[in-house]
């Protein structure tokens, strides 16, 4: 049991570095943004004061703790979280409502592809409101802000290549630092006042909106900057569990938050000039460079986690047949969780720079960073609906309370923030959009292709029956051929037969399955059927986490009878040069751009792992 506790213990650090990086490095700016900001400030008076701690408080507590750690990281996908998995609960409770479940679906990958945004406005903003810092010091850092943020943010994208591995185990300890800075600083300035308490009662916050309803409403689109990362909450818990992240939140991340935010709070009592940055003028003076230093590396730590997040969230979109294959390496020999993807990691930096150098101040980028998690959160909550009411079985009226009660508030922030639209509210939208129109795009053609593939498809049963009656010539060794439907002649084998009028002794026909569950066990890897004389029949199966691995599948197929040497093996795959037309069932940009998308795909022998010396490519044409 002890030793049960302390593995607890050492994953609730191990979270803080991954889970809790992004939440943890927003008061460098929320209450700035409130009090200071150039949208909607908030004027400095002890009720307004007051009135925030406690909006932001009772949201902490609400949004927060019991939305997303109590009740949402609940609806997990054998263990993993985050808006795929819950799309995949969906899915299986929607089972008989095709029409509903493909708008929930749809809705769904609009959440994840909003992502995307989150993955480019965190580093952006976080990483530029630590160098900030610098101008606190001295005005005379102002013009080399940007330079400064970028070079710190270049050199965060640069050594990707190389993986977290060795410092990682540094991130938790470092985090824990910060969330003790945080409260320290919190500590001392509330000593100095500490009327500021009294903003935990949360009549404070129903004075506020009362007092003047439309300056509060505008206030929220600031306000929900303190909520940024709450979906990281559910999104990393398959990688420490949901005790560990539980643990973590209610014993080091939450207490510090909440005191560090009523410190400022009292230093703005005290000095409403201190709001130019109320985060760095908590600190003495001698401690406001190893401030900037501690904060660059919280947000360095804090873009990390989103930046690993992104890389992971597109190997589940592959794996699901939402985007095309990208190259995906990996930088742990131990750690099957850390990879790294050079086309978005590159991806990444570009518009990451074009933000900061764009925007740039974090002021400018805040009214774009509310409404990219704004709008996950609500479509997070709208899909845990189906959840509650078709896998927990929740009673209407239950389920309308609880879910009714979480989109209220999440709507109130949303909506504040799309008041931001015109001051850079949209970036986040359209990048999402793209992210969505390119998800949606590979989809559907892919099941376009299919289509026209099947048009002219024949059957194993009949392909065998066929080699049988016309007594093929057989020429010595194995060949592999890949295929998406395991009751389907492959169009490569076809081809094979046709151009070299001959085929190999022993044929052995693979397809890939993937699941809508994070792993699927070794036992359950391979299904393997001889099919004919010396055919065999393939099918190995992967949940959405997981890599293909070919040969390595291949392998455990000798338990079954089929014993393939790799080194004597060929693997034939199909090469389609895809043709647009016009009066396809799909747009004919849309067309374009899925030919473009289909051309410019990573190489199926390096995602399936096939050796490269082994590989033989058939083309086709196909018309789409």
């Amino acid at each position: 049991m002890q030793q049960k506790k302390g593995r607890t213990a050492a994953l609730a650090v191990a979270a803080l570095g991954v889970v809790y990086g992004d939440i943890g490095t927003s008061p460098l700016y929320t209450m700035k943004e409130i009090f200071g900001g150039e949208h909607y400030p908030v004027p400095i008076t002890p009720g307004n004061i007051l009135g925030m701690l406690s909006v932001i408080f009772w949201s902490l507590i609400v949004v927060i703790s019991v939305k997303y750690v109590l009740f949402i990281m609940r609806a997990d996908n054998k263990g993993e979280g985050g808006i795929m998995a819950l799309m995949a609960l969906v899915l299986r409770g929607l089972e008989n409502r095709p029409g509903l479940a493909s708008f929930l679906m749809m809705l769904g990958l609009f959440g994840a592809a909003l992502f995307y945004g989150d993955s480019v406005l965190t580093p952006a903003i976080s990483v530029l409101s630590a160098v900030e810092g610098l101008e606190v010091a001295t005005p005379a850092f102002k013009p080399y802000i940007v330079p400064i943020a970028l070079g710190v943010l270049a050199a965060l994208f640069v050594v990707q290549k190389h993986g977290t591995a060795r410092v990682g185990g540094l991130f938790g300890p470092i985090i824990v630092v910060w969330f003790a800075t945080l409260g320290l600083l919190g500590v001392l300035q509330i000593g100095h006042h500490p009327m500021v308490l009294a903003a935990l009662d949360p009549r404070h916050a129903a004075g506020f909106f009362l007092a003047d309803p439309v300056h509060a409403f505008f206030s929220l689109g600031a306000a929900v900057l303190a909520l940024t990362g709450g979906e990281a909450l559910y999104a990393d818990m398959g990688h420490f569990g949901r005790k560990p992240v539980q643990y973590a939140w209610f014993g080091i991340v939450l207490p510090g938050l909440v005191l560090n935010y009523f410190g400022q709070g009292a230093l703005l009592l005290a000095d409403p000039a201190a709001v130019q940055n109320p985060f760095y003028l908590m600190a003495p003076a001698w401690a406001l460079y190893p401030m900037v230093g501690l904060s660059t590396v919280a947000t360095v730590i804090a873009s990390q986690a989103v930046i690993s997040g992104a890389y992971s969230m597109t190997q589940q979109a592959i794996q699901l047949g939402y985007v095309p294959r990208f190259e995906i390496q990996h930088t742990s020999q131990q750690e099957i969780g850390q990879i790294y993807l050079p086309g978005i990691n590159w991806a990444l930096l570009v518009a990451v720079a074009v933000l900061v150098v764009g925007f740039g101040s974090s002021t400018r980028l805040a009214a774009a960073y509310g409404i990219a998690v704004t709008g996950t959160m609500v479509i997070t909550t709208i899909l845990s609906f189906v959840v509650v009411r078709n896998v927990w079985r929740w009673g209407l009226p239950l389920s309308l309370g609880v879910v009714g009660f979480f989109l209220a508030v999440d709507l109130a922030y949303f909506s504040s923030n799309l008041t931001k639209m015109h001051q850079g509210g949209w970036f986040p939208l359209a990048l999402g959009l793209l992210v969505f129109i390119v998800m949606t795009t590979w989809k559907r053609g892919r099941q376009l292709l299919t289509a026209r593939l099947s048009e002219s498809y024949l059957s194993m049963g009949d392909f065998i029956t066929s080699i049988d009656n016309y007594d093929v010539p057989r020429v010595p060794g194995t060949a592999v051929f890949l295929t998406p439907s395991p009751e389907v002649a492959p169009h490569a084998l076809l081809h094979s037969l046709k151009h070299y009028k001959c085929l190999h002794e022993r044929i052995v026909v693979v397809s890939v399955q993937v699941f809508d569950v994070p792993m699927v066990p070794d036992i359950d890897r391979v299904e393997v059927k001889q099919l004919g004389a010396d055919v065999w029949r393939v099918i190995v199966q992967y949940g959405f986490k997981e890599e293909p691995d070919i040969p390595a599948a291949l392998a455990s197929c000798k338990d079954a009878g089929l014993e393939i040497d790799m080194m004597e093996a060929s693997f034939f795959l199909g090469r389609e040069t895809l043709i647009p037309r016009l009066d396809s069932e799909m747009a004919f940009w849309r067309e374009k751009l899925f030919v473009a998308m289909f051309r410019n795909a990573g190489s199926a022998a390096s995602y399936f792992k096939l050796p490269p010396n082994r590989v033989v490519e058939l083309g086709a044409q196909i018309v789409l």
